[in-house]
């Protein structure tokens, strides 16, 4: 019987020669093979399961066969009778022995930097690599003969059978070390953080522990719970932040702070209160303890970025808008004060400028255009809009003062999308009649009534998707001109056309159960839009210049507002600029998807911290051009740009004041 046998690993390819009798999981880690273990070849955790191909590999000219493998052991049955039967041709790496030649397969979930498909937040595949890990290991009892501490001895079973070395531990790993050992009966399980420091420690076998990323924004906070070991999505969550009794937008509550000495500290401990809250509503439905949490990622804007720190944002109210630190942080989650396991880690990605913060670092991780060669515009829609622009070549980052009307605020019948909202428009182009949808219902109606029974909830107002959408169907159909001013001629034709003091108004709405909602689209309105789509757009055009084009090539709109709205009549109202519309679409919450990136790959974190340090940062404040370029795009869709893609779907509107009503084309949604 020889001696060695090769043995071959997909989908690596990696080879080697190993001696008769070493198990799959020793062979591959000397082969550096990613194979995934917690509990060193002991049985017990399951992630080491590997499938033996049967046949010959040819291209290697090596005969394997599942008969070079030894037969399964008791302890691979014990497995079996607690955690179910293996998948077909399955074994666990730790206990089967090579035997002969072999081509051992290590399925996707047994690697170690394995890539999962990411959908509740946005469909892409993150690699798996956390910065915490389980390790179990069997310590020496203690000895008269060689006296050493527990600690001492822990460390060293952490080296002989895991090779890590200079571990740190604090008092409070200290402090339940001894009795853990013992209940253990010497055999315990240790979580360490970058294979630096211990910060749990566990009695026996335990295999799972959990990360949440989250988002805090400016009006909700959202969270996302998951297995650091898997990168499976066990529950997600969010909740309205507090702050917002304090100020509606940030800059309200700088003011607030400014004006109420101590209000900083106040909203502090609400954000704090609220995360405290969403973790323990998203670990109650995901069937898990708060304690089992051991490590946080956050983005937030930079606002919302020092308050959730405690740190006085004063300093962002006025130029230079000075960040108290834009690096990235990595904290204890108890001196936050979260309530997880007490030696929980927290990652704060880095802040790009003074009002470009870690949110936009986190689409930046999610969308990746610095690995792109067409022109991308990323643009995170929120009461202040961030805006990055460029390529592999280069990237620029701005943020603009849109304001709170996107979000239903300063509109006379806005409110924040929730059921009874209106969230889709069309309006008839002879009748200049609404048809329309409502959050929690998927119907589509001009008749009041037929929406009120249909609905599970009557008509409560209208939403920021559906402000952008009539305005834009209003738009298109003459009823504002180009200046945005509401054409009272149209009067004669429709009684939806009303005189609202010295400007007129579009009545979109008018019952409810009680017969007592009325939405109507008034002039402020419309120039509400206007202003905050303008700010919007002279950013994006003063990064334009900065880079010398004239046209991007692929948009993605992030953040709450950026999933839902139409993108067609985002370009038809000028929000952004003119782009192929097949290029244009949703990222969905890619600041909460680069929050959870930066969770389950500790290497992305190193990737966005250089990548932020090469965006170049543009203070619209200080940019003489910001205000032409405002004031231009203060028409729809632009007082002077071409819109020549645009044009190929909706024939728009000559510019000129009352334009009449006439035919378009547009794709319907």
């Amino acid at each position: 019987m020889m001696d060695n046998a090769m043995v071959v690993f997909t989908p690596s390819g990696k080879r080697g020669s190993f001696p008769i009798g070493m198990s799959i999981l020793q062979a591959a880690r000397e082969l550096g093979v990613d194979l995934d273990s917690v509990c060193g070849g002991r049985g017990l955790c399951g992630r080491c399961q590997i499938h033996c191909a049967s046949g010959e590999f040819s291209k290697h000219n090596i005969v394997s066969r599942v008969q070079n493998l030894s037969p399964g052991t008791r302890v691979e049955a014990r497995y079996q009778r607690i955690n179910g039967e293996f998948a077909e041709g399955r074994r666990l790496g730790c206990q089967a022995t090579i035997q002969g030649n072999l081509v051992i397969d290590i399925p996707a979930e047994s690697q170690v930097h394995r890539q999962v498909v990411r959908k509740a937040l946005d469909q892409r595949k993150i690699t798996v690599n956390p910065a915490v890990h389980l390790y179990v290991v069997d310590v020496q009892e203690p000895d008269m003969h060689e006296p050493s501490g527990d600690l001492r001895r822990l460390k060293q079973a952490l080296t002989v059978e895991w090779g890590l070395t200079g571990l740190s531990a604090n008092l409070a790993v200290l402090k339940v070390l001894q009795e853990t050992l013992r209940r253990g009966k010497w055999q315990v399980t240790v979580a360490v953080h970058h294979a630096q420091e211990i910060i749990g420690i566990w009695p026996g076998f335990k295999d799972a522990i959990y990360g949440v990323a989250i988002d805090v924004g400016s009006t909700t906070i959202a969270g996302h719970l998951c297995d650091l070991a898997s990168g499976r999505i066990l529950g997600s969550s969010g909740a309205m932040n507090p702050q917002i009794r304090f100020g509606e937008d940030l800059m309200s509550r700088v003011s607030y702070v400014m004006m109420n000495p101590g209000g900083d500290a106040d909203m502090t401990a609400a954000v704090i209160g609220a995360i405290n809250d969403l973790i323990r509503s998203v670990c109650a439905i995901s069937g898990i303890l708060p304690e089992d949490i051991l490590e946080l990622s956050f983005v937030a804007n930079p606002v919302m970025h020092h308050l959730l720190l405690g740190i006085n944002p004063v300093e962002l109210g006025g130029a230079p808008f000075a960040l108290a630190t834009d690096e990235s942080l990595q904290l204890n989650a108890a001196e936050m004060g979260l309530k997880v396991h007490p030696l929980a880690k927290t990652y704060l990605l880095p802040c790009v400028a003074g009002h470009v913060g870690a949110d936009t670092a986190g689409v930046v991780l999610s969308e990746r255009p610095q690995k792109q060669d067409v022109m991308t515009l990323l643009v995170d829609v929120g009461t202040n809009a961030e805006i990055v622009l460029g390529n592999r070549e280069r990237l620029l980052a701005c943020s603009s003062p849109t304001g709170p009307a996107f979000e239903g605020a300063q509109i006379s019948g806005g409110q924040r999308a929730a059921p009874g909202a209106i969230e889709r428009v069309r309006i008839d182009l002879q009748t200049l009649e609404p048809h329309f949808s409502i959050i929690g219902c998927d119907l589509w109606s001009n008749d009041p009534a037929f929406v009120t029974e249909t609905a599970t909830t009557g008509v409560t107002g209208i939403c920021g998707s559906g402000i952008i959408e009539v305005v834009a169907e209003m738009f298109l159909a003459g009823i504002i001109d180009s200046d945005g001013v509401v054409n009272g001629a149209l009067a004669e034709r429709t009684s939806r056309i009303e005189a609202n003091g010295r400007t007129f108004s579009y009545l979109l709405y008018q019952g409810g159960r009680q017969g007592d909602v009325t939405v109507r689209i008034t002039q402020n309105d419309v120039r509400q839009i206007q202003l905050a789509k303008a700010a919007l757009y002279a950013g994006v055009r003063l990064l334009m210049d900065r880079l010398g084009i004239d046209r991007v090539d692929r948009i993605r709109l992030a953040g709450a507002f950026g999933s839902h709205i139409d993108v067609k009549y985002a370009m038809v109202l000028g929000l952004i600029p003119d782009c192929d519309l097949s290029q244009v679409g949703s990222a969905g919450n890619a600041a909460g998807t680069g929050a959870l990136i930066a969770l389950l790959d500790k290497e992305a974190r190193t990737e966005i911290e250089e990548v932020v340090r090469r965006i170049e940062k543009v203070e619209t404040a200080v940019e003489a051009d910001f205000q032409r370029h405002f004031v231009e795009a203060m028409a729809f869709p632009h007082k002077t740009a071409g819109f020549p893609q645009l044009a190929r779907v909706v024939e728009l509107p000559t510019p000129t004041s009352a334009t009449p009503v006439r035919r378009r084309r547009v794709r319907r949604a």
